[in-house]
């Protein structure tokens, strides 16, 4: 069954159902996401979406960083949260830092892309 509107561009539907749930606009809610995601669930999101990184961001790259299409502006959203799992599924294989202690960052606004 094909996606009616696909969130990212044709050649990475393979990464489409995690779309919906990864490509998220702020920082703050990538954190979310990966503090209340299970290991397995980020363990599938990373499987999926770490061996087509390269290949997303020289797709992405193709435009102006202040005038992507919405289908590459959602596919470096999923960019940025694969990386934001990478480290809890790499090394310390759970969602919070290890060793991190209880620093916290609040920033006052977004970055902006």
């Amino acid at each position: 069954m094909t996606n009616i509107n696909p969130l990212l561009p044709q050649q990475f539907s393979e990464l489409e159902g995690f779309a919906a749930v990864w490509s998220l606009e702020t920082e703050a809610e990538r954190w979310n996401m990966r503090m209340t995601s299970s290991m397995a669930t980020m363990q599938a999101f990373y499987d999926a979406g770490f061996p087509v990184l390269q290949d997303a961001l020289a797709y992405c790259d193709k435009f102006p960083l202040d005038d992507l299409p919405d289908d590459a502006r959602n596919l470096l959203r999923l960019v940025h949260s694969v990386i934001m799992v990478a480290m809890c599924v790499e090394i310390w294989h759970q969602p919070k830092v290890v060793d991190g202690g209880d620093a916290v960052l609040n920033r006052l606004t977004e970055p902006s892309f």
